[in-house]
């Protein structure tokens, strides 16, 4: 505890932390719902290189509203990049979940190694997404040119050379030709991958603190190892399990690195600007060009991952063993 008559130098030794959170946290987090209630808002009127009245005819101060998030809703694309966001959260956590489940408990067994093995899956977690993105697009690239009306591949990916020992024809996965499953098929390889070595390692640390004494009993009654990976291991890691479900489904509606680092900017195929492009990526999108609408789109996205974590902790609560 510290003494009264000292609390100054404590606020003294935080005021440094406190100031930069004030002014890239909090402010930021304000300005931002300030900014998705002002319709028609333009930061030259705002900051005044513009008299009132005489930019565009709007008067200033900007009207307030919800002519912003209308404007978000009503516009097609949005429907677009909800399905895109949707899809690949749904895709994506239980699958990663899964598989994540299933390596910790093969890890947890394994003695020999397991030091090395744990650091070998954590690598992807601190290597930069972009980087990450630009080998998974090699892996699926393929390059075609045509010759006296024949196409002839040119360049094939690893993945393509993969199938083709088993007699498939190499795939476009993310050409002009390839087609939207093939673009999501890619971006879910690459999520689920990318996403393994935080819930491995979660995972795998409440895999060490459950009590051997359960599996134990479980070896004595005979249970089978299915058995008691459902009846034991699951529930006991249960809490773990939620949490990383609700940190998956928070990451996955922000999407929006993987798909720039696999597509570019472009967010999609040559041809198809924008197809896969994400809730995140639209108010990139429309940041610069009016903040206002990318206020207000950022605004529906904490609503989004608001509602879904409160029915995560609701479904989670009813099956969490404690």
């Amino acid at each position: 505890m510290v003494d009264n008559k000292q609390q100054w130098k404590a606020w003294l030794y935080l005021s440094p932390a406190i100031v930069l959170l004030l002014i890239f946290t909090v402010w930021p987090i304000f300005n931002t719902v300030r900014l998705a209630f002002l319709e028609g808002y333009d930061t030259a009127v705002e900051l005044g290189w513009f008299r009132k009245g005489q930019y565009r005819g709007e008067p200033y101060p900007f009207a307030v509203g919800f002519g912003n998030f209308l404007t978000v809703v009503k516009n097609k694309e949005f429907v677009t990049i909800l399905k895109n966001t949707l899809l690949l959260c749904v895709l994506t956590v239980p699958l990663s979940t899964f598989i994540a489940l299933v390596i910790a408990v093969s890890l947890n067994s394994i003695k020999f190694l397991n030091r090395t093995l744990q650091t070998i899956y954590f690598l992807p977690y601190v290597t930069n997404s972009i980087a990450i993105g630009i080998v998974f697009a090699a892996m699926f690239t393929m390059s075609t040119v045509k010759n006296n009306g024949e196409t002839i591949i040119v360049t094939a990916g690893i993945i393509n050379d993969i199938i083709g020992i088993f007699g498939v024809a190499p795939v476009d996965w993310l050409g002009p030709q390839s087609t939207y499953a093939q673009n999501i098929f890619v971006m879910v390889v690459y999520i689920v991958w990318n996403a393994l070595p935080f819930k491995i390692l979660i995972l795998l640390g409440g895999l060490q603190s459950v009590n051997k004494q359960y599996y134990d009993a479980a070896k004595v009654d005979g249970t089978s190892k299915v058995r008691t990976f459902t009846r034991i291991t699951v529930p006991l890691l249960s809490p773990m399990i939620a949490y990383v479900v609700i940190t998956g489904f928070i990451g996955g509606f922000k999407e929006y690195t993987s798909i720039v680092g696999v597509f570019g900017e472009s967010m999609g195929p040559t041809g198809e600007a924008y197809r896969l492009n994400t809730m995140v990526g639209y108010i990139y999108k429309y940041i610069a060009r009016n903040q206002g609408r990318a206020s207000a789109a950022a605004l529906i996205l904490f609503g989004i991952i608001f509602v879904v974590t409160l029915i995560n902790l609701k479904v989670s609560s009813k099956k969490t063993q404690y």
